[in-house]
C-alpha cells in the first residue's frame, strides 16, 4: 500500500514537472475533433436577422461587411458553419459599396435577391443576379456595391476557419478604399462563355482565377438537360460541380460548388462521406435525412451536413423540382487523400425517421 501511495505521489510531481514547462503525456490527451453537428436555418429567423441589421448597423465599419454568420451550435467559437467553412448572409442597402479589401481566404457569393448590385473584383465590375455564383479568390483585391433602390443580399462561403486554424489568415484593406475599373464589365464571364472554352490572349485576374461568375441562366438549362437525358446519380440526384475552366478542377483551391436539382418526388439513397457540405436551398422544398433526423427545409433556407454522416435528400414536391447549391471542403481533403465516400447497404439503402429537427432544441450529433 504505501509503495503505491509513493508511486501515485511520484507520478503526480512528474504530472505538475510537465505542465510547468508545457508538456503532457500522449495517454492523457483526448483524440477528439470539432464536434461539427448538422444544422438547418430557416430563412424567416435568417432575414429577421439581417433586415435588424441593415437597421442598426452601418457601413463603413471595420471590415466593411454587413453580414449574419451561419454559425455551427457545436463549435460556437469558431463562427464556422463547419469546421472548415464559413457561411453568411450578406446584405447590402442602397447606394451603399462595400469597399474593397483583400484576404487570404478564399471568398465565393451566391446571389439570393436583388439587382442593378455588383462585385468588382482587381478592377473588372460583376453584376450579379439572383443564382449566379461569383469568386473572389484569396489575395483579390474585390469591393461590392448597390447601385439599386432596393436591398440585396446574397450567402457568402469562405474557407476563413481553415485558414486561421493554419495562421495563415491575412486581410488588408485597399489603400484608396475604392477599385479603378481598370478591364471590362463581365470580362471573364463574357470571354469564357460557358466555361467550356479557353480563350487565346485572355489573361485572367490572378493565378487560378480564370473565371469569376458561373451565371444561373446558362447552369439551369444545362442541369435540365442533364434531367431529361437520365444523368443522375443515386446520391446527389442530377448534380454539377462550378469547374474552373482553367485547370478542369475544383470550383476554387480549397472548396468546390455543387447545384443539385431534386426532380419531383425524387428520394435519393443514402450515403456518407468525410467532406462537409453546406446547402442552400435555391428553389423549391423537401428534407434531407441526416442520421434519422429529419430537416425540412424550403426555399432560401441553408443547413449543413457535417463529416460521415448518414444523409439523403427528398422532393417534397410531386410536381415541382427542387434545386440545391452547396458548398464542400473536397479540394482540401483530396489534397491529404484524406476524402472518403461509403454507401448505406443496409435497410434498402434508406435511413429509418427517427426524430424531426427542432431550431430551439437541435440535439446531439
Amino acid at each position: 500500500m504505501a509503495e503505491q501511495s509513493g508511486r501515485a505521489t511520484r507520478l503526480e510531481a512528474m504530472y505538475t514537472e510537465m505542465a510547468a514547462h508545457s508538456l503532457e503525456g500522449l495517454w492523457r490527451m483526448e483524440r477528439t475533433g470539432p464536434d461539427v453537428r448538422p444544422y438547418l436555418w430557416q430563412w424567416d429567423a435568417v432575414h429577421r436577422a439581417v433586415t435588424a441589421a441593415g437597421e442598426f448597423v452601418d457601413i463603413p465599419y471595420p471590415g466593411e461587411r454587413r453580414a449574419v454568420a451561419l454559425v455551427n451550435p457545436g463549435i460556437p467559437g469558431a463562427l464556422g458553419s463547419t469546421h472548415a467553412i464559413y457561411t453568411a448572409i450578406q446584405l447590402v442597402r442602397p447606394g451603399e459599396v462595400a469597399r474593397a479589401h483583400r484576404h487570404t481566404p478564399n471568398a465565393l457569393r451566391f446571389m439570393i435577391e436583388g439587382a442593378g448590385v455588383s462585385t468588382t473584383v482587381e478592377g473588372e465590375r460583376v453584376p450579379m443576379y439572383p443564382g449566379d455564383l461569383v469568386l473572389t479568390p484569396n489575395w483579390l483585391w474585390h469591393e461590392h456595391r448597390n447601385d439599386s433602390e432596393a436591398d440585396a443580399m446574397w450567402l457568402d462561403g469562405l474557407d476563413s476557419p481553415l485558414i486561421f486554424g493554419l495562421a495563415a489568415a491575412v486581410y488588408e484593406p485597399f489603400e484608396d478604399g475604392f477599385i479603378t475599373e481598370t478591364r471590362p464589365e463581365d470580362h471573364s464571364g463574357r470571354s469564357y462563355g460557358l466555361g467550356t472554352i479557353r480563350p487565346i490572349g485572355y489573361e485572367a485576374p490572378a493565378k487560378g482565377a480564370p473565371l469569376l461568375v458561373y451565371r444561373w441562366a446558362a447552369v439551369e438549362p444545362a442541369i435540365l438537360r442533364m434531367a431529361e437525358d437520365g444523368a443522375a446519380t443515386e446520391f446527389d440526384a442530377v448534380s454539377i460541380e462550378y469547374v474552373n475552366p482553367g485547370t478542369g478542377g475544383h470550383t476554387l483551391s480549397t472548396m468546390s460548388c455543387w447545384m443539385t436539382m431534386l426532380r419531383p418526388g425524387e428520394h435519393t439513397k443514402a450515403h456518407r462521406h468525410t467532406y462537409s457540405s453546406v446547402y442552400h436551398a435555391h428553389r423549391g422544398k423537401g428534407s434531407t435525412i441526416i442520421n434519422g433526423q429529419r430537416f425540412e427545409w424550403a426555399e432560401r433556407d441553408s443547413f449543413v451536413v457535417s463529416p460521415w454522416t448518414w444523409h439523403e435528400h427528398v422532393n417534397a414536391s410531386e410536381s415541382e423540382v427542387a434545386y440545391l447549391f452547396s458548398n464542400n471542403d473536397i479540394p482540401t481533403l483530396e489534397a491529404f487523400d484524406l476524402n472518403r465516400e461509403e454507401p448505406l447497404t443496409e435497410t434498402g439503402g434508406h435511413l429509418l425517421v427517427t426524430s424531426g429537427f427542432d431550431p430551439e432544441d437541435p440535439g446531439e450529433r
